[in-house]
């Protein structure tokens, strides 16, 4: 026996034993993709080599394969025996198979006769089976053909029973009762013979209808054959003496009211499918004479004059005619398990009559043109739609009756959007016409003397809150159009505030010629200004407050998410308003300013009067003191003020005022100081050249007082007297920083730590 090959192990270095095993590979090393059929060697290593580097790959499958190697070697070894004895053990084989061919060639022999018979078996069955569906295919048109001829020649029968029974019974009713002069029972027993004869008419029509409805049927799977063909117009004849004598039956019945008459003829036309015949016969019979009474056209609608073009009074006798003359028929068609729910009465007769009646005996009533006519005679026809949506017996039925053709071109005749146009129009217009005003226009209740600190005072404001409540009113508010006024609305506020702050942004620039439209805000004097602050808190208050629960009122219907995004959207709207108020105060404050400097501007004059002048140090303050408050004071202790102003703008507009003319006074007053206090350092060094000249000595000391030390005593003075000014008007100088500079920049030495007026 062979000794067995010794397995041969890779040398293993320390890492092997504390690392992972050795037959563990990375991730993207997968052995088993070497087994798939559709292994390619070049397209797996083109993909790895993308990210893996190729000494790395080749390091991998050269350990792959060691393993493959050791795997071999140990399943030799494993079965080494039987390995070296397979040789010794196939003893003649070739005999063994020489043997087994000849077996094996006869079965397959006998197996290919066996397929072969079996598909000859198969084809001819199949044949059969062909056969067979041919036959019963043929079997079934010949079916049908006889029973379309059966069905034709029973209806042709029947129909011939027709003329036996009075297609106008109500005539023969008549006459019958005037030639035979009967009393009264007698005539009601004629009466009451004509109402069996023509239910049991209506009942053979619905017989028949059921018949052309299998007619229908065998046509429609028998196409195109030449029997149908030939029987073509035995077919159409009898259908049409079938709709002429239903039709017939289905007038007399509406006009005697047999309600089961009308039952029959109403399921005869379900089951040929006839349905518009039916709406047609009832539109013309009776609900057109009874349209044409109250909406008259043609001849008689020029005999009627010149009517108004409103309809709320049409629609409410139109309303009661359908109780009375139609409600019977749309009750027997609404009626439960009847299968007549095909029919659209409401849709195809009533409203179609209606529709065509508005538009030749009243076509301007659907005309925008004159808004406040159109929207009363587009919310009448609203409601008289929902009177008869009312007669539907489901919510299916009223879907089925929105969905209506005549239903869409009715609700087209109102043209919203040419109406929401004219008025928008005519709201925006409005205002539009009062902002491009070229001043202020402070209404007649203001100079009347009746003045409310709650009401508005610019013609421009009330303009604006008249537009913005004709929104909503209730002649000219469009439900369905209600994003749209909103829109309007926010539209309005936003032109409103643009007019505001264009106008006060043309007066800061001061040129009128750029900015046309805007001359009201340049021309404009503080007091009016009140009058736009006082507007502008009254309209944010409405539009927060009442304006806005008006909208949420009117739009209650609408889900709470959308009832928030409105609220939302108004209120931002008020709060662009509110947002305005310190733009106009500082417009005021920029008036105040400028009449204030005007008066500051006096400060010059100190320079002068003390300059070489030997005057003695002041002690009074300047006349120009006085009037460096007066404008503000004047303003705020005017009518208009005290009525429109409120504490916290009055306050506002008195601290504001109040910091910038202290801040310009402070501006003046610092550089006149450091003027004099460079002038009086060039004439000192002067004096003291021309002393060194002359041989004097320098170092003698003036004790006299110097211009500048004047000029300052004289600011001093003044801005003592300016903040107690200032007192009286509710501000403490002191609090004010350019106040402090100023203190600081004027007052002697010994009385710069401490502000005392």
């Amino acid at each position: 026996m062979v000794d067995p090959i010794p397995a041969q192990a890779p040398p293993r270095s320390a890492t092997d034993f504390f690392s992972d095993p050795l037959d563990s590979h990375p991730l993207w090393f997968k052995p088993s993709l070497f087994l798939s059929p559709n292994f390619d060697s070049e397209s797996y290593i083109s993909e790895l080599r993308t990210f893996v580097p190729f000494d790395t790959l080749r390091s991998e499958l050269e350990s792959h394969r060691a393993a493959l190697n050791h795997e071999l070697i140990d399943l030799i070894n494993r079965d080494y025996a039987d390995f070296v004895n397979l040789s010794t053990k196939l003893v003649d084989v070739d005999a063994s198979v020489v043997r087994m061919r000849a077996p094996l060639l006869e079965l397959r022999d006998k197996i290919e006769q066996y397929r072969a018979s079996v598909d000859r078996s198969l084809v001819a069955l199949k044949s059969g089976l062909k056969q067979r569906s041919e036959a019963a295919s043929a079997k079934e048109t010949l079916q049908i053909l006889l029973d379309t001829f059966h069905v034709v020649s029973k209806v042709e029968k029947l129909i011939k029973e027709l003329p036996s029974v009075p297609a106008d019974w109500s005539n023969g009713d008549v006459n019958m009762a005037e030639r035979n002069s009967m009393s009264n029972g007698i005539s009601a027993q004629h009466f009451e013979n004509g109402t069996n004869l023509r239910e049991t008419q209506s009942m053979l029509l619905e017989r028949i209808a059921s018949e052309m409805n299998r007619l229908k049927f065998y046509i429609a799977h028998a196409q195109n054959l030449p029997f149908i063909e030939n029987m073509e117009k035995r077919i159409q004849s009898a259908s049409l003496l079938l709709d002429a004598s239903l039709g017939h039956c289905f007038t007399d019945g509406l006009e005697h009211g047999d309600a089961n008459a009308i039952y029959n003829c109403l399921r005869a036309y379900a089951a040929i499918d006839n349905t518009r015949s039916a709406e047609e016969i009832f539109r013309t019979t009776i609900v057109a004479p009874l349209i044409q009474k109250i909406i008259p056209h043609g001849t008689s609608a020029v005999g009627a004059g010149s009517s108004r073009d409103e309809l709320e009074n049409d629609y409410r006798q139109i309303k009661k005619c359908i109780e009375k003359d139609c409600k019977f028929l749309l009750e027997i068609s609404s009626s439960e398990n009847s299968g007549l729910h095909v029919f659209d009465f409401l849709a195809n007769s009533i409203l179609k009559e209606v529709l065509s009646a508005i538009q030749k005996g009243k076509p301007g009533a659907f005309s925008p043109g004159r808004p406040t006519e159109f929207l009363k005679n587009y919310k009448s026809s609203l409601d008289f739609l929902a009177h008869l949506e009312g007669y539907c017996p489901s919510r299916s039925a009223v879907a089925k009756f929105r969905a209506e053709a005549v239903y869409v071109e009715f609700m087209k005749q109102w043209n919203i959007g040419v109406y929401f146009s004219l008025r928008f129009q005519e709201i925006a217009g409005a205002l539009d016409s009062a902002l491009t005003a070229s001043s202020l226009v402070p209404i007649q209740n203001v100079h009347a003397g009746q003045r409310n600190s709650h009401e508005l005072t610019l013609k421009q404001s009330v303009t604006l809150l008249e537009s913005l409540r004709s929104c909503w009113r209730e002649d000219v508010l469009v439900l369905s159009c209600s994003d749209k006024f909103l829109r309007l609305s926010l539209q309005l506020l936003s032109r409103y505030s643009s007019w505001l702050s264009s106008g006060l942004a043309a007066r800061k620039m001061g040129n009128t010629g750029s900015s046309p439209g805007y001359e009201w805000a340049v021309s404009a004097v503080p007091d009016d200004f009140i009058y736009i602050i006082h507007d502008i808190n009254c309209l944010a208050s409405e539009v927060c407050g009442d304006y806005l629960g008006q909208v949420l009122q009117l739009l209650s219907a609408c889900s709470a998410d959308v009832l928030d995004s409105v609220k939302q959207s108004i209120l931002q709207g008020g709060k662009s308003l509110e947002d305005l108020v310190p733009l106009v105060i500082n417009a005021i404050i920029e008036a105040l300013v400028e009449k204030a400097v005007e008066d500051l501007r006096q400060l010059k004059g100190i320079t002068a009067t003390y300059r070489m002048t030997n005057k003695p140090l002041p002690v009074r303050h300047s006349p120009y003191v006085s009037a460096v408050l007066r404008p503000l004071k004047t303003l705020l202790d005017g009518e208009r003020a005290t009525i429109y102003l409120t504490k916290e703008a009055r306050n506002e507009l008195l601290l504001g005022a109040a910091t910038e003319i202290t801040g310009r006074y402070y501006e003046l007053a610092a550089d006149l100081v450091s003027v004099a206090r460079k002038t009086e350092s060039s004439l000192q060094r002067i004096r003291q050249g021309a002393q060194r000249r002359a041989g004097a000595s320098s170092d003698v000391s003036d004790n006299n007082v110097s211009d500048t030390d004047k000029i300052c005593m004289q600011l001093f003075l003044d801005i003592q007297e300016y903040g107690r000014n200032l007192t009286p008007l509710g501000v403490e100088a002191a609090n004010i920083p350019a106040y402090r500079s100023l203190w600081q920049c004027v007052a002697p030495p010994n009385r710069q730590s401490v502000i005392n007026l």
